[in-house]
């Protein structure tokens, strides 16, 4: 990986990666599974030299990252089969019928990378989404040549993972180019990449300003190209009556670990707590405080994000209505996240927008409400979240089908009496939502759907079969499964 490179530097590497991906898309989605499944086998080789880099980077523990990279591999395994499989970049073949009036052309349509793609590692995930991880595989998968923007939080741990992906390429015998890693001084390098002419599209992982400002920076150049940011989500978890009566000590548990997994720091915690204000919510509440309580204040990933996460947390905490249910070891240093827990009523929090900002953390905000009404009006009110939960029991739905229809409206995933810490890796999944969740509802950063991303369908009419990509030819030389006069089959065309 090359480290702090001024910026009169980039260019060359862009070039050369213009250069990679122009040999790269000529050759076939199996052919960029073999590559993928090598990349995976050099992350999946390394040992303790990668897990104590990422420890003493980004504090985060030996088990937390042990997870993470298995993940990781998985990932770049499972896109790879599922580019093989064609279960997410369709091909579709309507051959001709040239005795209609008019004529019928032969029309078939496949996929190709977008092109050059720069990726921004995020701070949170050191393995899954940054370096190595999900947008950087679904853009090698998608076609596409990646450079890589290293996070300043953890550049060892980039070096170490960029040298895999490298040692891939070259063992494969990719075009050299494909994939590099950079580290540049302050915003203005990854700025630059943005801006260049030969850059078609962005990956990124982070903070709503991060993000909006490189969406604004594609936007306003002279060729806008996509930004698929996933950004800020406070993941609102709407508790219902019958819910909280038959179950509050278990939902109080269960809530206070998913809001202080990993020190608060994934895109996805319940930063908000919906419940009714009624007889039973003291229960909640008093299971909630003695749960916060048990978790001890720990290191968060930098500094930078623990400065953040106090002064967003005693902004929110100033505002009128706010009432501290718990805050463990107020005196911990600044480096460190104390879990802290407020209340507010729904009529204070609707008065307030404030309220609604996500606090990087781990911090939780009980919101209470009087009427199924009020409910419905904080839903209303909130943002586009990457997540939405409602815990009920099922004979409550019924009666509560407005609110789920907006959290519905608002969210990416809508998830049903559990928590939504856990991202799975699967076609299924979606990860991202409404802004600013995300700058673009219809992807996901999650699942093999995340290759659609990077790619853009092509159509070819009339085309010889001896000039056509092999996954629309009429022998079908990779066996893939293709879409023929509406028809889903591995046969050939006669």
């Amino acid at each position: 990986m090359s480290e702090n490179i001024p910026i009169q530097e980039i260019d060359p590497y862009v070039q050369r990666a213009q250069e990679a991906f122009l040999n790269f898309r000529q050759l076939t989605i199996k052919q960029r599974a073999v590559l993928m499944h090598a990349v995976a086998d050099e992350i999946e080789a390394l040992g303790a030299e990668l897990i104590s880099a990422a420890q003493s980077e980004t504090n985060l523990p030996e088990a937390r990252l042990t997870g993470e990279k298995a993940r990781t591999v998985y990932q770049w395994r499972c896109y790879a089969d599922a580019l093989v499989h064609s279960n997410v970049l369709p091909v579709q073949i309507d051959t001709a019928i040239p005795d209609r009036t008019p004529p019928k052309p032969d029309i078939r349509k496949a996929y190709t990378g977008l092109g050059v793609v720069v990726v921004f590692g995020a701070s949170n995930f050191p393995f899954a989404f940054s370096t190595a991880g999900g947008d950087t595989a679904s853009a090698i998968a998608a076609g596409c040549a990646v450079i890589f923007k290293a996070h300043s939080g953890h550049p060892k741990t980039s070096a170490i993972m960029a040298n895999a992906i490298e040692h891939a390429v070259e063992k494969t015998g990719m075009p050299s180019g494909l994939f590099a890693a950079i580290a540049t001084h302050g915003a203005t390098g990854g700025q630059y990449l943005v801006k260049h002419p030969l850059v078609k599209a962005v990956g990124f992982t982070g903070s709503l300003y991060g993000g909006r400002t490189l969406f604004d920076l594609a936007s306003q150049r002279p060729e806008p190209i996509p930004v698929f940011a996933e950004m800020g989500s406070v993941n609102p978890v709407f508790l219902l009556p019958e819910r909280l009566a038959t179950r509050a000590e278990e939902v109080a548990t269960q809530y206070a670990g998913s809001l202080t997994l990993g020190v608060g720091q994934f895109c996805t915690n319940p930063g908000i707590f919906v419940a009714p204000n009624n007889a039973e919510l003291p229960r909640f509440l008093d299971t909630l405080k003695t749960q916060i309580e048990q978790v001890a204040p720990a290191a968060m990933l930098h500094p930078g994000i623990a400065a953040s996460y106090h002064k967003n947390k005693t902004d929110l905490l100033a505002q009128a209505g706010i009432d501290i249910l718990v805050a463990v070891d107020e005196t911990t240093p600044q480096t460190h996240g104390n879990a802290t827990v407020a209340t507010v009523s729904a009529q204070e929090f609707l008065a307030n927008p404030k309220l609604s900002e996500e606090v990087f953390g781990p911090f939780g905000l009980v919101v209470t409400y009087d009427t199924p009404t009020e409910a419905l009006a904080v839903a209303n009110q909130l943002e586009g979240q990457l997540t939405a939960t409602v815990l009920a029991e099922p004979t409550e739905l019924e009666h509560h089908r407005e609110l789920i229809a907006a959290l519905a409206d608002k969210s990416g995933r809508l998830l049903f009496n559990g928590f939504p810490t856990g991202v799975e890796v699967c076609g299924s999944m979606q990860h991202g939502g409404p802004y600013p969740a995300a700058t673009d509802s219809r992807f996901t950063s999650v699942g093999p759907d995340a290759i659609k991303r990077f790619a853009r369908p092509i159509s070819y009419q009339n085309w010889p079969d001896e000039l056509l990509p092999d996954e629309l030819k009429n022998t079908n030389p990779l066996g893939i499964w293709r879409t023929v006069n509406g028809k889903l089959t591995q046969t050939q065309i006669d």
